[in-house]
């Protein structure tokens, strides 16, 4: 067996599973599941309808590139949201969910030729991260993101000496799962680092599309790149998914965009990989990508969901207003796992204790103390379940 797996930790959701085996909700007490970021809103109709109408596709192999008009979809609603161009057969590629293809970038860009490789993460993190860089062969550091320096990415924290050996940086904005967009000057110092030490940038944007101001969308890494005069995107790689977008976590489809070289590179790499989307999938994708009026309805729902909430939670324990995403990160007044155990316990609501989503760095775990509340249900479920957290926090 590949050494390397001893190396993986238990994914959060196990290790919640284990801290509350045993655990039932009180007798009566519908349970409210509120610990995992599935999107709970209904898909589109017209999405599946596309996806049912499609169904002899499955008697054809698909490319790994996919078809040209899902590749030129994508590239049509990346000009529109980020006012960027790119070559739809040079710059992008189809991807079965960023998980996959997250996972996937770190098999090929780390070369394992070079001694003690390095990737970065931000901290907390998305465990898919930690998981690539190990079986990559490489390293994972992290850097981390507190309410102190307002869950910006602490880079400068990270020694020169990292530096020279880092060979790739994830970058998670909006961030999970303290819902913070990067700056410009942020993207700046990033690809500065990047210019002079030659590591490649992923930039996880799954959330991108879960924001609560229409008029202004969160930066993405791709207009970052293109406002700072970089409009080849150098060893910038960008990810991006349907799921969270248009509530079709199932449909396991998403795309890779950015530099040509690697992208070109990752194409091989995926050639063999072999996660190429099916056909009745690429076209209910080119239904969901072109468009945009069902995206609006549902950040209208999550920004109803966090106007009303957010603020009744925010008076029993802090949990401020994220620039994006479906996450409240909230400060419990101990420790993170005892809540989230007796919390189930007492109300029959879950959450994710923040110490899973995160490891210890520079001398402290960044999630402890924290729960991640995900806001991804119905809008009567999570106000039900944010009223049970609010009196639970008053019984302590």
């Amino acid at each position: 067996m590949n050494p390397d797996l001893a190396l993986l930790q238990p994914y959060p959701f196990e290790k919640l599973r284990a801290l509350t085996a045993g655990v039932e909700a009180p007798t009566g007490c519908k349970p409210i599941r509120l610990s995992i970021g599935e999107p709970q809103h209904a898909t589109p109709q017209f999405i599946k309808d596309a996806l049912a109408a499609n169904l002899a596709g499955l008697a054809n192999y698909p490319a790994t590139l996919g078809t040209p008009a899902l590749r030129q979809a994508i590239a049509a609603w990346v000009e529109r949201r980020f006012g960027v161009s790119l070559s739809p057969d040079k710059q992008i590629l189809p991807a079965a969910g960023t998980r996959e293809a997250l996972f996937a970038i770190a098999q090929c860009v780390i070369d394992r030729s070079r001694a003690g490789a390095l990737v970065l993460c931000p901290n907390p993190f998305y465990q898919i991260y930690e998981g690539a860089a190990l079986l990559a062969g490489s390293r994972p550091v992290f850097y981390n993101q507190t309410p102190e320096n307002g869950f910006a990415c602490a880079w400068e924290n990270i020694p020169t000496e990292q530096w020279a050996r880092t060979q790739l940086v994830y970058v998670c904005s909006p961030g999970n799962p303290t819902g913070r967009v990067l700056s410009l000057d942020e993207w700046r110092t990033l690809f500065e680092l990047s210019d002079r030490h030659g590591f490649v940038v992923a930039a996880d944007e799954c959330y991108s599309e879960i924001y609560f101001d229409e008029s202004n969308p969160p930066l993405g890494a791709l207009s970052a790149a293109r406002a700072l005069g970089r409009l080849d995107f150098q060893r910038l790689v960008v990810f991006s998914s349907l799921s969270k977008r248009s509530n079709v976590p199932g449909l396991r489809s998403g795309f890779v965009a950015g530099d040509a070289t690697i992208i070109e590179k990752f194409l091989l790499y995926r050639t063999y990989h072999g996660c190429a989307l099916s056909p009745p999938v690429q076209e209910a994708s080119i239904r969901a990508w072109n468009d945009e009026a069902h995206v609006v309805e549902n950040r209208r729902l999550y920004r109803e969901k966090f106007t009303q909430l957010q603020p009744i939670l925010g008076a029993v324990m802090p949990a401020p207003m994220p620039d994006a995403s479906f996450y409240l990160w909230a400060r419990t007044p101990g420790a993170d796992t005892d809540f989230a155990r007796d919390l189930l316990a007492a109300t029959g609501v879950s959450v994710l204790p923040g110490s899973y989503l995160a490891r210890e760095s520079a001398g402290i775990n960044p999630g402890a103390g924290f729960v991640r509340i995900a806001l991804v249900a119905e809008p009567a479920e999570c106000a039900e379940g944010i009223a049970r957290i609010v009196n639970f926090c008053r019984t302590l």
